[in-house]
């Protein structure tokens, strides 16, 4: 049973996408909006927890490029493996899933 993890906050000034990565389950989705996006730069120190969760733990992450484009961010400064959404791609992994769970 799929399940798409929603995270909005910065994670470098709350744990949310840290929590999130540890229980996030093989085959799930995790989607970072608003400010969380800002913690899938290449070179930032969440690098090797991402990685982790996709290659250790088979997790799918996504950004979603709007959120990125309005924080100044190019989608080349986005770690390898990071998949970018628009809205249309948030409503389909919200589709796709069977559950979903926000982390404030």
């Amino acid at each position: 049973m799929a399940m798409l993890h929603i995270v909005n906050k910065s994670p470098f000034e709350r744990n949310a996408l840290k929590s999130c990565l540890a229980h996030a389950l093989s085959g799930d989705a995790v989607l970072l909006i608003e400010d969380a996006v800002i913690g899938v730069v290449s070179g930032s120190t969440l690098v090797t927890e991402l990685q982790q969760a996709m290659n250790g733990n088979a997790v799918k992450l996504y950004a979603l490029s709007p959120d990125l484009a309005a924080r100044g961010v190019k989608a080349e400064r986005v770690l390898e493996g990071i998949q970018l959404v628009d809205y249309a791609g948030f409503v389909d992994l919200t589709v796709a899933n069977e559950k979903t769970q926000s982390w404030l």
